[in-house]
């Protein structure tokens, strides 16, 4: 019953701030804003003009694999981005605020406190990027061809892997400070030290978390899940659970 009390006040809370409505919004946003910029840019420059007389514009037009993997691109960027900007102050401006004081007063179990905050914010993103990748789809099936719905609800499990982690690493950092500037400065760190070492050692870390969208890519163009995808799904939600039980262990100490 705690556990639900806190869960419902986050919930009303990104009501009242009207994230259940603008965040989604974005996402889409995000999601839209490259397949439909490239399909429609040869039109654009056509119809804006300032290109020569006689001359051709012949741009390569992607497939619907290529597509759709623009969606999953800018939501990797722009969309963990933002689910950094949200979650950002979740505990740490409440420990600001004084807030995070009152709430633990009653007393509120730290395990419970986490994850409920955890779940708000997990409600609150996945439900945007389904929404936002489901639309991508839509679009890409009239523009580009045809991608299977299965296909694409099977690609929005194992990506949403993904963003728990991000979601857990912000939790986590969101406990070590004060300030939501610092968290989100340090969770970026945090996330960019992950792709980097990804991308460096991509053929020994294969079950990075960060080739998620690789392993998506294949997966949707060849129909097959490779091993590797189920691999890095797996230490997500691993790493993930680490974070969240690291977040509630600084708390406790903090209350020593």
């Amino acid at each position: 019953m705690q556990w639900f009390v806190i869960l419902k006040k986050e919930i009303l809370e990104n009501w009242r701030n009207f994230k259940w409505v603008w965040v989604p919004i974005v996402f889409i946003i995000f999601a839209v804003m490259d397949p439909l910029t490239t399909y429609y840019l040869p039109k654009i420059m056509d119809a804006v003009g300032g290109v020569p007389e006689g001359s051709i514009i012949d741009i390569p037009m992607p497939g619907a694999v290529e597509a759709m993997m623009m969606s999953f691109g800018e939501l990797s960027l722009l969309g963990v981005l933002i689910t950094v900007v949200i979650a950002m102050g979740v505990i740490s401006g409440e420990m600001k605020s004084g807030v995070y004081e009152l709430i633990m007063s009653k007393p509120v179990k730290y395990s419970n406190y986490i994850t409920a905050k955890f779940a708000s914010v997990v409600l609150l993103i996945l439900l945007s990027l389904i929404l936002a990748l489901i639309t991508g789809w839509y679009y890409v099936l009239i523009l580009f061809g045809d991608i299977a719905f299965t296909a694409l609800l099977t690609s929005i499990a194992f990506y949403g892997c993904y963003f728990l982690l991000i979601i857990g690493i912000v939790l986590m950092v969101n406990t070590w400070v004060q300030s939501p500037g610092v968290v989100a400065f340090l969770s970026i760190i945090f996330i960019i030290a992950l792709n980097a070492l990804t991308s460096i050692y991509g053929h020994i870390f294969t079950w990075s978390p960060a080739l998620l969208s690789d392993y998506i890519q294949v997966y949707l163009a060849s129909g097959e899940l490779v091993s590797e995808i189920w691999y890095s799904a797996l230490v997500a939600l691993l790493f993930t659970y680490l974070c969240l039980q690291f977040a509630i262990l600084t708390l406790k100490n903090r209350a020593v």
